[in-house]
């Protein structure tokens, strides 16, 4: 029996992770301000959606 390579979570859950920290900048930022805040939640808020076109485009080739 070969033996398994060991499991590292930051290497499966890193991006989902990131993505989640981003979106969660993204939703407080949209709380505190008006004006360059809301700029900042909106292309935080931006990268999930970015992320789900750019993931569906690379499945369509």
């Amino acid at each position: 029996m070969t033996p398994r390579a060991p499991f590292r979570p930051l290497a499966v859950f890193g991006i989902p992770m990131a993505i989640a920290l981003v979106t969660t900048i993204g939703l407080i930022a949209a709380l505190l301000d008006d004006g360059v805040v809301d700029a900042v939640s909106w292309a935080a808020l931006s990268v999930p959606v970015l992320t789900a076109v750019w993931s569906w485009r690379k499945r369509k080739r």
